[in-house]
């Protein structure tokens, strides 16, 4: 026991392992010896958090994409995650690769033909069942779920990560993203407690993903060796997987995930080739245009559809579920990208999560979903079977085509393999958050946080099968969210403060506000009088200069006047002529100089000035 505690001083964080371990434990054991309880718990939870909470979730959910749109264009695309001398660590392939399989893989396979097929046979907004229109909104709803949105929340989440750890060479944990915020006191109560609920949305988010996995893999072995859906295979399921989830985060992050990640894009796009070119491959070339701009086009309404005026229960099933569940994955998929993402812009980076993944999921739910809805009009019954098991819609789709037991094969082997990779990477990402953010943490931790997520998938399918992991993602992704938004907030400020906005110049906006804007015309105004005195007292040194020329005229012309043998009364009348003249433009000058003076004081006092043109003596204002 003192070499185990020995070990733990000396490898974890002595408040967030000890807090984030015993809570993990204790619903493992709650909800395996108690199970029927923690089933009955589920649903009204699930109930209650989308009805009171779900506005919330779509608004926070579509700021955040807002905010990465701005980052990714702003003033701030171009500063580095990282030294500015430094270079990415993996090549842009390799980095694709492992955002793409560590990002939603399992998604991808479970609901790449239920959801399109589901929403076209029940559509949700308005439009005939099993209609052209109700293929074009399945397809929209489809790419909505799985597009900008999720991919905002890692974004934000991991750019975060990465700019205070390798920018600000704090430790890679959640606690760092809050540092312009709360200061140093990132490291007592509240960082604590930021880093242990970031770790539970993790270990979740990771369950909920493999629940609906080892679900999909029994389906796969049902179809190919006669299994039966069965929790019993399912709980088999786990345990296998699970160990090769171990061994491959014993292995280590470039050896392991990398290697697998790899592996694993290989074969699912060869499963993608394979379905484009048995299918209906013109019309999928078409629809993958035609989707991809509808999305674009009804993006914000999607976006902020709220449910409002429609009913909220659908909402509470599908988009409210998605926006917990990749809330409470983004913990572990941002604390993933971020790892990998050291040297990238911020642009860069932004552009890269965002686009890549989005497009290559929109490509696949194209070839799937459009494939499997062609079908289910040609007559196949596909429908039937995604009303029956979601699980099995993909396997009942491949069954349409030659060569049908080889791709249900790869198919299981392919949703096996984002299993490992997404309890690899989750076991690495907790791994890290409750080690202080050490990226060499030690083999046997990572194994307790591998053999936990399995545990807990274990647990929820015992517990209530698909609705239990979807009200296991609610739960945790509404709290996070708050915790999002807030280190959106401290992200823009750790932003400005090493890279403050420069003064604008050129027209700007009118004030906010009523005394704002008197404010502002008075000290217009003050300029003004101020310019305005100037101009008077320049104008006086000129008058006095013109008289003294004036005098000194009168004195030369009467000399010279004299001179002139012959000439005296002509030349003396024509300069008494041109002097009277000039004393009268003399007067006027001065009268003008006055009526100038009287006006600028006058305005002076109104604005509380005192008189400019007064001596200092004469001033209100002078001690």
């Amino acid at each position: 026991m003192s070499r185990l505690i020995a070990f733990l001083r000396a490898n974890v964080h002595p408040v967030v392992f000890p807090v984030s371990a015993g809570l993990t434990v204790g619903f493992v054991v709650f909800a395996g010896v108690f199970t029927d309880t923690a089933g009955r718990l589920f649903t009204p939870l699930q109930v209650f958090i989308t009805t009171q909470f779900g506005w919330f979730m779509i608004a926070g959910v579509a700021s955040m994409l807002a905010f990465s749109l701005y980052l990714a264009i702003g003033p701030y695309a171009k500063v580095k995650l990282g030294p500015d001398d430094s270079e990415p660590d993996y090549s842009t392939l390799s980095w694709f690769a492992m955002l793409f399989s560590a990002g939603m893989g399992i998604g991808l396979l479970y609901y790449g033909v239920a959801e399109p097929l589901t929403h076209y046979l029940e559509p949700p907004r308005g439009v005939a069942p099993e209609s052209q229109a109700a293929a074009q909104q399945a397809m929209n709803i489809t790419f909505h779920h799985y597009g900008f949105s999720p991919w905002a929340v890692y974004a934000v989440l991991g750019l975060g990560l990465a700019y205070f750890g390798f920018r600000r060479d704090l430790p890679l944990t959640m606690r760092s993203l809050f540092q312009p915020l709360l200061g140093e006191r990132i490291h007592g109560g509240l960082g604590h407690a930021i880093d242990t609920l970031a770790v539970l949305g993790t270990v979740f988010g990771v369950a909920t993903s493999l629940g609906f996995g080892v679900m999909q893999i029994n389906a796969g072995m049902a179809t190919v060796f006669g299994w039966d859906l069965s929790t019993r295979n399912q709980m088999i399921l786990i345990a296998v997987i699970t160990l090769a989830a171990t061994a491959s985060v014993a292995a280590g992050l470039d050896s392991g995930i990398q290697r697998i990640s790899q592996v694993n894009i290989n074969l699912a796009a060869l499963l993608l080739v394979f379905v484009f070119l048995a299918g209906p491959t013109t019309l999928l070339l078409s629809a993958y245009v035609e989707n991809v701009g509808h999305y674009v086009q009804t993006l914000i309404d999607t976006l902020l559809w709220s449910g409002t005026y429609e009913g909220s229960e659908w909402l509470s099933d599908w988009t409210l579920f998605y926006w917990a569940w990749w809330i409470s994955w983004s913990p572990f998929v941002g604390m993933f990208i971020a790892r990998i993402s050291r040297g990238r812009t911020i642009r860069e980076f932004v552009l890269g999560v965002l686009l890549v993944p989005t497009m290559v999921s929109f490509l696949w739910f194209t070839v799937f979903g459009n494939t499997a809805i062609e079908l289910e009009r040609a007559g196949a019954g596909l429908g039937a079977v995604v009303q029956e098991d979601f699980s099995s819609a993909l396997f009942a789709l491949l069954d349409q085509f030659p060569l049908a037991t080889v791709t249900s094969v790869v198919t299981t082997l392919v949703v096996g393999l984002f299993f490992v990779t997404s309890s690899d990477s989750g076991s690495f990402v907790v791994d890290m958050l409750t080690s202080g953010g050490s990226t060499n943490t030690p083999v046997q931790t990572r194994i307790f946080w591998a053999v936990s997520e399995g545990a807990v998938a274990a647990v929820l399918l015992l517990s209530g099968g698909l609705a239990a992991l979807q009200a296991a993602a609610i739960s945790t992704g509404l709290p996070f969210l708050l915790v999002l938004l807030l280190a959106s907030w401290s992200l823009l400020k750790g932003l400005r403060e090493e890279h403050p906005p420069e003064p604008r110049s050129g027209p700007r906006l009118p004030p906010a506000s009523l005394p704002d804007a008197t404010y502002r015309e008075q000290e217009f105004r003050k300029r003004e009088l101020e310019l305005r005195e100037r101009e008077l007292q320049l104008r006086e040194r000129a008058l006095q200069l013109a008289e003294q020329e004036f005098e000194l005229t009168v004195t030369n012309g009467g000399e010279d006047a004299a001179a002139p043998p012959g000439g005296h009364v002509t030349a003396t009348g024509q300069l008494d002529v041109e002097l009277d003249a000039g004393r009268e433009q003399l007067e006027a000058a001065r009268h003008e100089l006055a009526a100038d003076a009287r006006e600028l004081a006058a305005d002076a006092r109104e604005l509380g000035m005192g008189d400019p043109t007064a001596t200092p003596d004469e001033r209100p204002d002078h001690a």
